[in-house]
């Protein structure tokens, strides 16, 4: 089921429902595209007309957070839990590995998705991985694009940020069987950057821990609270009208 989040519509597939649409697509070899769609994200989009149609455009779009859950059943749609983008790829490894998939890492600082891939090989041996970092020019894309094309990926996971990242899939369709933007998660897979802690994440609170640890990143979190306000304000004209 999909409902309408601020002009957004959101999947409502639980962690292992999404898994087995992902492994669908992979076995009968037809291309998709995934969303992780967190609040900002979301909300940026009501002023982005184009950032709105290629989210839209997406054949899954993913509760990226608390936030878009809080939001679902706020308007009076039954959503189980949170599909994020490190959940999201971390749930995918053991049938990639069991499947022996060939997976493809686009995105971070130079050496990051490497450093990535050597740990996340070490416990999936069976996959095949392949990696450029994000840091590339326009000149340098077409080689990129070549290296991905030549590697044959069944998944391409793509880091460069949102929303860049999922303008960037949309502009390059059938590059593999599910591409998805997964923001900062080759930082997680590598260990640059610490997840909060089970408990944390449990709570629902593990934006507040990255506050803690990255302070810089206030000015991003005041989207929040609007984006709160703009889903009550849809609430009550959906029972007004």
């Amino acid at each position: 089921m999909r409902v309408t989040v601020l002009g957004v519509t959101i999947d409502t597939y639980s962690m292992a429902e999404t898994v087995e649409k992902i492994k669908l697509a992979v076995q009968g070899r037809t291309a998709i595209r995934i969303v992780t769609a967190n609040p900002e994200m979301i909300y940026a989009s009501q002023y982005n007309p184009d950032l709105r149609d290629v989210l839209n455009s997406a054949d899954i779009i993913t509760a990226d957070g608390i936030g878009v859950v809080w939001a679902v059943r706020q308007l009076g749609v039954q959503i189980k839990e949170r599909v994020t983008g490190i959940d999201l790829v971390q749930s995918l490894f053991p049938i990639a590995n069991t499947k022996k998939w060939r997976i493809y890492f686009l995105g971070g600082r130079p050496g990051v998705a490497e450093l990535a891939v050597k740990k996340v090989s070490s416990d999936y041996p069976a996959i095949t991985f392949s990696f450029s970092h994000g840091y590339f020019s326009s000149e340098e894309e077409a080689d990129i694009l070549k290296k991905i094309t030549d590697f044959q990926p069944d998944v391409l996971l793509v880091g460069l940020g949102a929303p860049r990242q999922e303008f960037w899939l949309k502009e390059h369709p059938g590059l593999a069987y599910a591409g998805i933007g997964v923001g900062g998660s080759f930082d997680a897979l590598a260990g640059t950057v610490q997840r909060a802690p089970k408990k944390i994440q449990d709570l629902h609170v593990e934006w507040l821990y990255r506050l803690l640890k990255e302070p810089w990143r206030w000015k991003r979190q005041t989207v929040l609270p609007r984006f709160l306000f703009e889903v009550l304000w849809q609430r009550f004209k959906l029972k007004t009208f």
